[in-house]
């Protein structure tokens, strides 16, 4: 029996999830919930109470980047049609603050696209300093693609994986953490929802009569996805294989991915790089006596309220550890 904790998790998703050489993408149950303990409602609960750290954590990161730091976050969500990607969009970067993230969704090339190397519109959307950069769909669709539909010889996308390796070593280096979903559905269930869009004229616009097309080549899809894992999971850039039939269980898992790696850059409030008691002075000067009285009355209050927040900060980040 899984032994149950205090938040739900019997073991850290990014331990449960990520691929090893064991990793079995056929015997991968999608409905699974790995790890989680508590029932659907707790785990959503779960998510959203995560949202005021991942917050934080987020501002922290954003602070970092305003005043000159180079450390990012790439979050890379891959999978098929109807696997819950838009969803993980909406519903766990939608808790940060959106000037902090810089989100691009890859569909089919342009013509403009297409006369440059493969990686050279993904390069172009790397996230800056500070900032948490989502793809929704990435590169790998370079690899996916091209080998499912025949587009280019086997030679051709067969040495994208190493490309692929090298480029995102390259981006590690350069101070970015890359953290690798891939939500993976029963082909029953991503049935069950291309035929909802069908059914609902709110949805008939997320449509794509190709979808269809790819379910004929489901199992060389599924193929082509267990290559790809087995190929470019590595130590700076591992995948995490996310049973995706529970939407709620995708989006909390990419929740505690997410929080965890944010907490693992550690990163405090950056130093100015100005005197605050010269500023403080500065800005006394341009206010009329009564408000600066008023400011200075406040100012135990503030101070309070700061020290009240950071240990609220470390008893939550020390917690999101466990």
């Amino acid at each position: 029996m899984a032994r149950k904790t205090k938040d739900g998790w019997s073991e850290h998703p990014a331990r449960l999830l990520r691929v090893d050489d064991d990793f079995s993408l056929e015997q991968l149950d999608r409905r699974s919930t790995p790890g989680w303990t508590g029932t659907k409602q707790q785990g959503k609960e779960a998510a959203k109470a995560r949202g005021p750290l991942l917050s934080e954590l987020q501002e922290r990161l954003f602070a970092h980047g305003r005043t000159g730091g180079t450390r990012s976050v790439l979050l890379v969500v891959q999978g098929m049609d109807t696997s819950g990607k838009g969803g993980v969009v909406r519903h766990v970067i939608g808790m940060v603050d959106p000037q902090g993230v810089a989100l691009r969704a890859f569909g089919r090339p342009t013509e403009e696209e297409l006369r440059h190397h493969y990686l050279w519109r993904v390069r172009k959307a790397l996230p800056s300093g500070g900032y948490i950069g989502v793809f929704d769909r990435s590169h790998y669709e370079d690899v996916l693609v091209p080998r499912v539909e025949g587009l280019v010889e086997p030679e051709v996308w067969d040495k994208r994986y190493e490309e692929i390796n090298k480029f995102e070593r390259e981006v590690v280096d350069s101070g970015t953490t890359v953290i690798k979903v891939a939500l993976m559905t029963s082909r029953e269930e991503q049935g069950l929802r291309l035929m909802e869009r069908l059914q609902r004229v709110d949805k008939h616009w997320k449509f794509d009569p190709a979808d269809v097309d790819a379910r004929r080549t489901w199992d060389d899809y599924q193929e082509a996805y267990a290559d790809l894992f087995a190929r470019t999971s590595t130590e700076v850039a591992p995948w995490y294989v996310i049973p995706a039939d529970r939407k709620w269980y995708s989006r909390l898992a990419v929740t505690e991915l997410l929080t965890r790696a944010l907490i693992d850059l550690d990163l405090s409030w950056p130093k100015p790089r100005w005197k605050v008691e010269t500023q403080q002075r500065r800005l006394a000067e341009t206010m009329e006596e009564a408000t600066l009285a008023e400011a200075e009355r406040s100012a135990k209050k503030v101070r309070r309220k700061v020290e009240e927040d950071e240990k609220a900060f470390a008893a939550a980040v020390a917690r999101a550890r466990t």
